[in-house]
């Protein structure tokens, strides 16, 4: 696997302040959010310094029922082409439910779902990963997902999951540290348990991230800055494996480029300090191993102390530990294959391929339809923390469409956000965020709102200047406006 060294998220935000930090390797962009016709001029610059680019995608779904979207595999391949990057990520998670396969109402999320850790969702998620594989024209790496909520009924730990994904598809792994620490204040899982599972060969590169404790439960916002939790477990995973590249993500509620560099900084010494850990394993490994094929008697003279005691009967333990681990993964991968496929007997190949995909669409889709859709909570779900899923679904789909038609919030103001999770409570989004902003402002119009005629009179202009095949309004401060609104979506 190519070497990336340190690098950062690269957002239009702070693209200046990426071009001028120093010691960055390499950046990753948002594949959805880069034009291949018309690539920022800092993703340019960047490139011509030797700066590693690597397209992120957050839109696949490939942990979802139905089989990945022929468009945006082709599109997330042209990314990789035009950007010359040597792998392109996504998610091991789902995006979107229902439709065709399930024959029920298409549902978008908005976000990134978990999938459920079973033997039917592994199946699936294998088979869709081995299309996209074939499809791009780099190797694919996928990124385990941070979770709010817990599936009842799962079959498998993280690790085993992960694990069983590499094994099977041979796809790469990029470890998100900050998850697996979101998981273990959510969900109780022990960081240390999954790192000691997971092919550490499979590893691509990792990601590090910030995040905020609210209702309970840890978010992982992007958005604040990395606590040392997440630093410690970088540490952990540093002392098992030298990782190829380590990533800072910030998605928004930018510092100052010096903060930036703090982190990176604070980054470095946790692989670093991971790295000395490893070095100290290896050497105990070695050491052992030595002892170990010394004439019996001398083995014997030194059993007296614990550590000899250790290394002449092969304690695991006193081999730095890392044995153990490999111990408990091997036994944790065994246990993982043994688990029951969840397919009626007598069914195989294609036709139980097919079921598992409908098997696995029903549950997506009415875990959806609860948290965006206010149906009823599936059975076996907290319904707590449904709640919280449906409220920071709601918020993450307000943020995006003010990003996306950033007039709405300045015609509405204030009343934006409360107008704007009114509207998504009852009314789920069927389509891009493009499609919601203009969904939600033919909503307001169609009920008098927003009650200052004066807004409402820009609304309804910004609603028909978008709605129809091509704008309605030739007036230079619309034509502004339009090339204003392309360059940001470009960039």
């Amino acid at each position: 696997m190519e070497r990336l060294g340190t690098g950062i998220g690269w957002r239009p935000e702070i693209a200046d302040a990426v071009e001028r930090m120093p010691g960055i390797d390499w950046v990753e962009a948002v594949a959805e959010n880069v034009c291949p016709g018309h690539l920022p001029a800092s993703l340019l610059r960047l490139r011509e310094r030797g700066v590693t680019v690597v397209p992120h995608g957050v839109s696949l779904g490939l942990g979802g029922a139905d089989r990945p979207d022929e468009g945006r595999l082709a599109a997330l391949a042209e990314r990789a082409e035009v950007l010359g990057s040597p792998l392109v990520t996504e998610h091991i998670a789902f995006v979107r439910a229902g439709g065709a396969l399930t024959a029920t109402p298409h549902l978008e999320a908005g976000h990134l779902l978990p999938v459920p850790r079973t033997r039917d969702a592994l199946d699936v998620l294998c088979e869709n990963v081995r299309i996209a594989q074939d499809a791009l024209p780099v190797p694919l790496a996928v990124e385990n997902i941070a979770a709010l909520l817990a599936w009842p009924g799962e079959e498998m730990t993280e690790g085993q999951f992960l694990y069983e994904l590499a094994d099977r598809t041979g796809v790469r792994l990029l470890i998100d540290v900050a998850n697996l620490h979101t998981n273990h204040v959510n969900r109780g899982e022990d960081p240390a348990e999954a790192l000691a599972e997971l092919p550490l060969e499979a590893v691509a590169y990792v990601h590090v991230a910030g995040g905020f404790a609210r209702d309970g439960v840890w978010h992982d916002s992007h958005a604040h800055p990395v606590p040392q939790p997440v630093l410690d477990i970088l540490t952990d995973l540093a002392s098992r494996v030298r990782p190829p590249g380590v990533l800072l993500e910030r998605d928004e509620n930018f510092p100052a480029p010096a903060e930036l560099e703090s982190e990176l900084t604070a980054i470095r010494r946790a692989v670093e300090a991971g790295a000395v850990e490893r070095v100290k394993t290896e050497v105990r490994a070695t050491a052992y191993a030595l002892a170990a094929r010394r004439p019996e008697p001398v083995r014997a003279a030194r059993a007296g102390g614990a550590h000899g005691t250790g290394a002449a009967t092969g304690d695991p333990v006193a081999a730095g530990g890392r044995a153990t681990h490999t111990v408990r993964a091997t036994a944790h991968r065994t246990a993982a294959s043994t688990l029951p496929s969840g397919r009626p007997a007598g069914v195989s190949g294609a036709e139980g391929a097919e079921e598992a995909r409908e098997r696995l669409g029903l549950a997506q889709a009415a875990l959806l339809s609860a948290l965006v859709a206010g149906t009823p909570v599936p059975e076996g779900f907290d319904r707590v923390r449904i709640g919280v899923q449906a409220r920071a679904l709601a918020a993450k789909r307000a943020d995006v469409v003010a990003k996306v038609a950033p007039e709405l919030p300045e015609i509405l103001g204030p009343e934006y956000r409360p107008a704007f999770l009114g509207y998504a409570q009852a009314r789920p989004m069927t389509g891009g965020y493009r499609h919601d902003a203009l969904a939600f402002a033919a909503h307001l119009l169609a009920a008098g709102l927003p009650g200052d005629p004066v807004a409402r009179r820009e609304l309804r202009e910004w609603w028909l200047d978008r709605s129809g095949p091509k704008p309605r309004s030739g007036r230079p401060a619309h034509r502004l406006a339009r090339a204003t609104r392309r360059v940001l979506l470009r960039r």
